[in-house]
């Protein structure tokens, strides 16, 4: 039989579990977003950037900065999250050893 503490451990684990996927969506979304940024550039890059391209480029190494920057900040939740889904492993298998002792 399950006690209080490790179903809310189980439920706080889904939830992690769930949180971590869809960040781990987010990170692959702009990392592929950064990607299509820096293509862009180097094409631009390579037909010789006129006047009018500079500007989408400036616009396009900002976008590309932003992303980044929101990358390595979701990269940074994804480990957070990762630390406490193996706290919450730990936790759960010390429990299960010490009721295995009793």
């Amino acid at each position: 039989m399950l006690s209080d503490n490790e179903r809310h451990d189980r439920v706080a684990f889904r939830e992690l579990e769930v949180l971590i996927r869809h960040l781990g969506d987010e990170l692959a979304s702009f990392r592929r977003r950064a990607l299509q940024a820096e293509t862009q550039l180097r094409a631009l890059e390579a037909r010789g950037a006129v006047l009018s391209d500079v500007t989408k480029l400036e616009t396009l190494e900002a976008d590309n900065a932003a992303l980044r920057v929101r990358l390595d900040e979701a990269a940074g939740r994804a480990q957070s999250m990762l630390d406490r889904v193996r706290f919450l492993r730990q936790q759960q298998d010390q429990s299960a050893a010490a009721a295995g002792e009793r």
